[in-house]
C-alpha cells in the first residue's frame, strides 16, 4: 500500500475518537464558541505576529520587487519601489533602532549600488534605453549614493564578507520568528478573534507528528531540501485527516480552517521550494562548467558550446584519405571553404586556420605558386572580415598575422615574375595550375595594403595616446611604411597609372606630416657627431623633400581623379611649410586656387586643408611674415573651434547636436595624435601676429570713430583681462600675451619682451620650434620695431623733435633700421612730421586737429552718411533699385567697383566711386580739389586751414576725404 494512504489511515482513526467527544451544534450558533469547545486546539498556542514582523514583511516585499525590476531593466519601477521602501523603512524606525538594520536591507543597499553603477559604465546599453529610464537611471543613482553614506560602516562589512553575512541572517530569521511567536501568544482566550485563530495549528497525534514539521522548523527559509519534503508530507497528512472526518460540523468546520491555512502554507512552502531547486542547479551547472574548463585538456571528446540556439553548422573536412590532391580539388575546397563566409554562425578564426591549413597541403603537394597566391589573398581577406563591426579595429595578433601574410604576398610575387594578378581578370579565366603558361590570379593587393594603412590608423586612433602601447604600434609604421614601398616598386613595373597614382599617395601620406631633422642638420651644414652617424647619413637615400617633389609631380601630370591631385597639393604645400620654404609654399596654394572651392571637397579633405593653412601660419610666423601669418590663422582661430576642424577631437558642446551615428563618423575622422598640431602653439602664434598689428594700429587711430578691428579673438582677451579685479603675474600663455600687449601699448618693449620670451613661454611654445633662437631673435626684432611705431603714434603730440639717436638707443635698434621705420611712417601719411637730415632729428608738425575741429569732422561723417541713407530710401520709393551702386553723376557718387578700404581703414577709390571727392558746387560748401577746403569755407578757417589739410598738415585722404 502508498504511503499516501498509510498515512491518511492513521489519522483517520485519530480523528474518529476524538469526533465522539463533540456534540453537533445547530447552523446558527456562534462561531467563535464552537471553535473553542474542540478539545484537541484547548491548549494549542496562538500564532500572532508581531510589529516587527509585519515591518521587515513589507520591506521584504518591497525588496523583491525592485529586485525583479532589477532583473528586467526597469528603472522607472526601480525608482518607485526604492522609494515606497525608503518610506517604509522610515516607519520601521522604532523597530530598528532595537533590533538594528537587518541584513538584508544592507544587501539590497549594496547590491542596487553595485548594478546602479554597471549600468552606467555600460555607455551602449544607457543609449538603447527610453528616456523615461535614462532619466529614472540618473535619479536612481544620485538617490542611493546620497542614502548610503548613512550605511557605508554597514555596506563594507557587506561587500567584505558577502557570503558570511547572508549566512548570520538566515541564522537569525527563524529565531526572530519563534521568539516573536512566543511574546505574542500570552493573552487570555476571552480575546481570541477569528483573524488570531487562524494562525493557530492542530495538535498532531504522536503517530502522524513524525511526518509532521515542528512550529520553528516551519519559519527557517533556509532549511534543507529533505526538510521542505517532510514539510510537504505534514501538509498532506493534515489534508487527508479533515477530509476523512464524517462526524461534528463544529470539528469539520475548524479542520476546513486549517486545511485553509495549510493550503496557503503550503503554496508558498512549494513556490521557496521551487527557486531553492533553480538556485542549486544553476549552482551546479556553474560547477560543473568548471570542472570541464580545468578538464579539457585531459577529456579531449567534451566541447564547451555557447548558450542559446545551437547553429547547426558542419565543419568542413579537408580531404578525404586517398584522394588525389591536385589544383581543382584544392580550388573546388576553397569555394567551399569561401561559401560560409558571412554567414551567421560561422568561426571566423576557424575558417582563418582552415585557409592556412590548405596553404600548407598546396605547398606539400607542390601545387605551385598561382593557388598559393589565391589562397593568401583569401588568408588577408578573412583577417580583414574578422571584426565584423567597421569601427572596430584589429587585435594585435591578428594585426602581426596580416603584416607577415602580406609580406610573403609580396616576396612570392618578387621571385615570380609570371604571375600576374588583377581585378579586370575573370574567375573563368584564372590560370592556377603549375603549366608553360604564366599564373593569371583574379584579385588586387594594392586593395589590401590600402585596406591595411587604414586598419593601422583605426589602431592609432583607439589606442590611449599617453600609454607605452601607443609607442608601441606606432613602431609598425615602419613595416607599414616598408610594405608600401614595396609595392609602390612592384607597381611601378606592373600597376597602371591609376594604381600608381595610389600608392603614391599612400606613400605621401606617410611622409607629408615628419620633419626631416637630417635633411635639416646637411642643409646648416652640420655633420654626425660619431663616426657611425655619418656613415649612416651618407648611406641613407634621397631626402623627404626630392621623394615628396618626385612623387607629386607625377601625380600632377598623370591623375585623373581630382580628390588625389588636391590630396597630394595639401600635402605638398604642409611639406613645404614645415620645412620652412615659405615662398614654395605660398606660390603653390595660390597657384592650385584649392580655397575656391574646398567647401564642396569631402570632411577628411576639408581637414587636411585646415592643417595645411594652419602649418602656413606658423611658417609664414618663424619667417617674420606676420600679417601673412596672421592672415592663415585668422579662418581658423576665430571660429574657436580649431581642434575640431583640425581632426584633433570633439568639442563637448557639440555633442547634444550629433546622435550616435554621426559621432561614430566623426571620430573616424579623426587624425592620429601623433600627426596632431600643437593647439597651444597655434593660439600663441596667432596672439603674438595680432598683437604686433593690433597695437600699433589702436594706437595710431586713437580718436578714430570708426576705428576697425584686425583680431577679435585678441580684444577679447583683452577684455577679458581688463575685466580682472586682481592682476596678479601671469600664469598662461594668454596672460602672457595681455600684459606684454600692455607694455608694448606703453611703448616699454623690453617688459613687452621678458612676458614674450621667458621659460615659462620656452618650455610652452617656443622650444617647440625646429629653429628655436631664430624664432626669438625675429621675435624680439619685431617688438623692438612695432614698440617704436606704438611710441610715436602715441607720444607724437609731446614733442617737438626728437634724436633718432635717442631712439636708436632707446630701443636698441640701428640708426638706418629707426631712418627707415620713420621714413615709411611719413609717407604713409601716419606720422605727421619731417626729418632734418643734417641734425638726425624728427621734426613734428603741429597740425593736430583741436576737439571742436575733431567734433566738426565727425559731424561732417555723420551728415555724410545720413544723406546717403535718405538718398537710397528715395531711390527705392521711386523704384531704381541697386541703391547708390547705380547712380549717375547727378547724385555725386559713380560706383563701379567697390568701397576698397586700405590699410589704414579709409576708403580708396581706384576707378569709379569718389572722384575728385564730392564735386558739389558753390551753394553747397566743399569743391574738393586737392583734398582742401577751397570752395565752401573761404571766409572760415583761412589762418588754420589754409589750403585745406595739405601736404605737412594732418590729412588723412583714404580716412575722411571731402
Amino acid at each position: 500500500m502508498s504511503r499516501f494512504f498509510a498515512t491518511g489511515s492513521d489519522s483517520e482513526s485519530e480523528e474518529s475518537s476524538s469526533a465522539d467527544e463533540i456534540t453537533p451544534k445547530a447552523p446558527g450558533t456562534n462561531f467563535k464558541q464552537s471553535l473553542l469547545l474542540s478539545d484537541d486546539e484547548e491548549d494549542t498556542k496562538r500564532v500572532v505576529r508581531s510589529a516587527k514582523d509585519k515591518r521587515f514583511e513589507e520591506l521584504t516585499n518591497l525588496i523583491k520587487t525592485i529586485r525583479n525590476a532589477m532583473k528586467i531593466r526597469d528603472m522607472a519601477k526601480c525608482l518607485e519601489e526604492f522609494e515606497q521602501l525608503c518610506r517604509a523603512f522610515l516607519k520601521s524606525k522604532n523597530i530598528v533602532d532595537k533590533e538594528g538594520v537587518p541584513p538584508f536591507y544592507i544587501r539590497l543597499l549594496a547590491d542596487l549600488e553595485d548594478y546602479l553603477n554597471q549600468l552606467w559604465e555600460d555607455k551602449e546599453g544607457k543609449k538603447k534605453m527610453n528616456k523615461n529610464n535614462a532619466k529614472a537611471l540618473s535619479t536612481l543613482r544620485q538617490k542611493i549614493r546620497k542614502y548610503n553614506r548613512d550605511y557605508e560602516t554597514e555596506i563594507a562589512a557587506y561587500k567584505e564578507n558577502p557570503q558570511e553575512s547572508a549566512d548570520e541572517e538566515e541564522e537569525k530569521e527563524p529565531g526572530d520568528s519563534g521568539s516573536s511567536s512566543d511574546s505574542d501568544a500570552e493573552e487570555g482566550e476571552d480575546g481570541v478573534s477569528a483573524k488570531s485563530f487562524l494562525k493557530k495549528k492542530p495538535e498532531p497525534s504522536l503517530e502522524a507528528s513524525k511526518f509532521l514539521k515542528s512550529a520553528k522548523g516551519s519559519g527557517d527559509e533556509s532549511s534543507s531540501t529533505d526538510d521542505d519534503e517532510d514539510e510537504d508530507w505534514g501538509s498532506d497528512t493534515v489534508d487527508s485527516g479533515s477530509e476523512s472526518s464524517d462526524e461534528g460540523e463544529g470539528k469539520r468546520s475548524s479542520l476546513a480552517l486549517v486545511f485553509l491555512k495549510k493550503a496557503q502554507e503550503s503554496e508558498k512552502t512549494s513556490e521557496r521550494k521551487i527557486v531553492k531547486k533553480k538556485k542549486t542547479k544553476k549552482k551546479e551547472r556553474l560547477e560543473e562548467e568548471a570542472e570541464e574548463e580545468g578538464g579539457e585538456e585531459v577529456e579531449g571528446g567534451w566541447e564547451k558550446v555557447k548558450g542559446g540556439a545551437p547553429m547547426v553548422k558542419e565543419k568542413p573536412k579537408m580531404f578525404a584519405k586517398g584522394t588525389e590532391i591536385n589544383t581543382t580539388v584544392v580550388v573546388k575546397k576553397l569555394n567551399e571553404i569561401l561559401q560560409a563566409r558571412g554567414k551567421k554562425g560561422t568561426d571566423r578564426a576557424a575558417q582563418i586556420e582552415l585557409f592556412h591549413a590548405l596553404a600548407a597541403i598546396a605547398t606539400e603537394n607542390n601545387l605551385g605558386q598561382g593557388i598559393m597566391v589565391k589562397i593568401k589573398f583569401n588568408i588577408i581577406a578573412s583577417l580583414y572580415d574578422y571584426n565584423p563591426n567597421l569601427a572596430a579595429f584589429m587585435k594585435p595578433d591578428m594585426w602581426k598575422k596580416c603584416l607577415e601574410c602580406i609580406d610573403e604576398l609580396l616576396d612570392i610575387l618578387f621571385e615570380h615574375n609570371n604571375i600576374f594578378i588583377g581585378e579586370n581578370i575573370a574567375e573563368d579565366s584564372e590560370n592556377l595550375a603549375v603549366s608553360d603558361q604564366p599564373f593569371r590570379v583574379r584579385g588586387c593587393i594594392l586593395t589590401l595594403v590600402e585596406r591595411m594603412d587604414e586598419e593601422f590608423t583605426k589602431i592609432m586612433q583607439n589606442t590611449d595616446p599617453h600609454s607605452q602601447e601607443y609607442v608601441d604600434n606606432l613602431k609598425d609604421e615602419g613595416r607599414v611604411c616598408g610594405i608600401i614601398d614595396r609595392l609602390l616598386n612592384y607597381m611601378e613595373n606592373k600597376g597602371s597609372t591609376e594604381e600608381i597614382c595610389r600608392i603614391y599617395l599612400r606613400r605621401i601620406m606617410h611622409t607629408y606630416y615628419k620633419f626631416d631633422y637630417k635633411a635639416h642638420r646637411r642643409s646648416l651644414g652640420l655633420q654626425g657627431e660619431s663616426k657611425s652617424e655619418q656613415d649612416q647619413e651618407e648611406s641613407e637615400g634621397e631626402d623627404s623633400a626630392v621623394i615628396m617633389d618626385r612623387l607629386c609631380k607625377f601625380i600632377y601630370a598623370k591623375d585623373r581623379t581630382d580628390r588625389i591631385r588636391t590630396c597630394a597639393i595639401l600635402c605638398h604645400i604642409y611639406h613645404h611649410a614645415l620645412h620652412s620654404r615659405w615662398y614654395q609654399a605660398r606660390d603653390l596654394m595660390l597657384m592650385s586656387h584649392l580655397q575656391d572651392n574646398i567647401q564642396h571637397a569631402d570632411p577628411p579633405v576639408q581637414i587636411l586643408y585646415n592643417r595645411t593653412m594652419v602649418q602656413l601660419g606658423i611658417c609664414a610666423f618663424r619667417q617674420g611674415m606676420i600679417k601673412d601669418a596672421h592672415n592663415a590663422l585668422l579662418d581658423i582661430q576665430s571660429s574657436g573651434r580649431a581642434k575640431e576642424l583640425l581632426g584633433q577631437g570633439l568639442l563637448m558642446r557639440n555633442m547634444q547636436e550629433r546622435n550616435a551615428e554621426q559621432e561614430k563618423i566623426e571620430k573616424r575622422r579623426q587624425v592620429p595624435f601623433h600627426m596632431h598640431i600643437n593647439l597651444e602653439l597655434l593660439e600663441c602664434v596667432y596672439l603674438v601676429s595680432a598683437m604686433l598689428l593690433e597695437i600699433p594700429y589702436m594706437a595710431a587711430h586713437e580718436f578714430d570713430a570708426r576705428r576697425r578691428m584686425i583680431s577679435k579673438q585678441f580684444h577679447h582677451q583683452l577684455r577679458v583681462g581688463e575685466r580682472q579685479p586682481l592682476l596678479g603675474p601671469p600664469e598662461s600663455m594668454r596672460e602672457h600675451v595681455v600684459a606684454a600687449s600692455k607694455a608694448m601699448k606703453m611703448g616699454d618693449w623690453r617688459t613687452c619682451h621678458s612676458f614674450i620670451i621667458n621659460e615659462k613661454m620656452n618650455s610652452k611654445v617656443w622650444d617647440l620650434f625646429p629653429e628655436t633662437q631664430r624664432v626669438r631673435e625675429m621675435l624680439v626684432r619685431k617688438i623692438q620695431e612695432e614698440s617704436l611705431r606704438t611710441y610715436l603714434f602715441t607720444y607724437s603730440s609731446v614733442y617737438d623733435s626728437i634724436s633718432m639717436q635717442t631712439l636708436s638707443e632707446m630701443f636698441e635698434l640701428e640708426i638706418p633700421t629707426v631712418h627707415s621705420i620713420i621714413s615709411k611712417m611719413i609717407i604713409n601719411e601716419e606720422l605727421m612730421a619731417s626729418l632734418d637730415q643734417p641734425t638726425q632729428t624728427v621734426v613734428m608738425h603741429r597740425t593736430e586737429p583741436t576737439s571742436l575741429q575733431n567734433m566738426a569732422l565727425q559731424l561732417a561723417e555723420k551728415l555724410g552718411s545720413l544723406v546717403e541713407n535718405n538718398e537710397r530710401v528715395f531711390d527705392l520709393k521711386q523704384g531704381i533699385y541697386g541703391g547708390y551702386f547705380n547712380r549717375d553723376q547727378k547724385g555725386g557718387y559713380q560706383q563701379k567697383q567697390s568701397y576698397q578700404r586700405d590699410q589704414k581703414g579709409g576708403y580708396q577709390q581706384r576707378q569709379g566711386g569718389y572722384q575728385d571727392g564730392y564735386q558739389r558746387d558753390q551753394k553747397g560748401g566743399y569743391q574738393q580739389k586737392q583734398g582742401g577746403y577751397q570752395g565752401g569755407y573761404q571766409g572760415g578757417y583761412q589762418g588754420g586751414y589754409q589750403g585745406g589739410y595739405q601736404r605737412g598738415g594732418y590729412r588723412n585722404q583714404n580716412q575722411s576725404n571731402y
